[in-house]
């Protein structure tokens, strides 16, 4: 789904990104634009993002 209209991003982009190494709003910001023109995405893109670093800490205790 489109998180962030302005800049057409989507939610499995933000996860990629997080994935990556993005660890903050600042860092989606510079790497796909999200949040960096009107700010109505900022929330949505945080739930994404907060989700996918909880899927990065259960593959990381499922490899432990």
């Amino acid at each position: 789904m489109y998180v962030c209209i302005c800049n057409a991003v989507t939610d499995g982009e933000i996860r990629e990104a997080v994935h990556g190494g993005a660890n903050s709003m600042d860092a989606l910001g510079e790497q796909l634009g999200v949040a960096t023109c009107c700010g109505r995405c900022s929330s949505c893109a945080r739930k994404v993002m907060h989700d996918a670093f909880g899927e990065l800490m259960m593959q990381t205790e499922a490899a432990a």
